[in-house]
């Protein structure tokens, strides 16, 4: 098993290999396994992938992100400009279900409000305005409520998770209650954690994961 000081160490490693990440003011700690990213960047992508990179590193358990988003004078934008590229961004990439959410932006950090049918219509929303210029953050808190309450949810997981490729379903077990659902076992690495998760979230009318899975390489 990894001490901290190494996981520390391969943290860095990969922020400094990571070709599309500016870490030179982004500062690492950990301990016993949860690692927290401090200082800052100069874009909420970089602040992302900075997170994705520390959450690549095997030993990781968890990873804090108290990274600030320092927008260069260049990139800054006024609020009503950002909140409207917002728009038409969410307009572009889900074309039927945005009418039910919402835009609200201050200080360059965006709040995505209202309902939507399925989790991808909720994370897309989120992926559609990450990129757009002048952001400094988004909180998603856009609400789940499916049309029509799925049946056997937990039986369509199970398999989804057999199919899989990058998951061992042996050492996973799915509990479900109505539309929620709890994820209990041990998986090899975060990135198998995470998939796991994706997964679940993946079911027809799933509108709570409680992952509880356990990282044990």
């Amino acid at each position: 098993m990894k001490s901290d000081s190494e996981i520390e160490r391969d943290v860095r490693a990969e922020l400094q290999f990571d070709p599309d990440l500016n870490a030179e003011d982004i500062a690492v700690s950990v301990k016993d396994g949860v690692v927290t990213l401090a200082g800052f960047t100069r874009s909420y992508t970089d602040r992302l992938e900075a997170e994705s990179a520390a959450k690549r590193v095997a030993g990781v358990h968890a990873v804090a992100n108290d990274i600030e988003v320092r927008l260069p004078a260049i990139d800054q934008r006024p609020d009503p400009e950002i909140a409207r590229d917002a728009v038409a961004a969410l307009k572009s990439q889900l074309p039927i279900s945005h009418e039910k959410m919402k835009v609200i932006v201050k200080d360059g950090w965006i709040t995505l409000e209202g309902t939507a049918e399925w989790q991808y219509q909720k994370t897309t929303a989120e992926s559609a305005v990450r990129k757009i210029k002048g952001v400094k953050g988004v909180v998603n808190v856009i609400q789940l409520r499916p049309a029509v309450q799925p049946t056997d949810i937990q039986r369509k997981i199970q398999e989804a998770f057999k199919r899989s490729a990058e998951l061992d379903a042996n050492r996973i077990t799915v509990e479900a209650k109505g539309s929620e659902v709890i994820l209990k076992g041990n998986v090899r690495s975060w990135m198998e954690r995470e998939e796991a998760e994706r997964v679940a979230w993946s079911a027809p009318g799933v509108t709570h994961v409680e992952d509880r899975i356990v990282v044990s390489p």
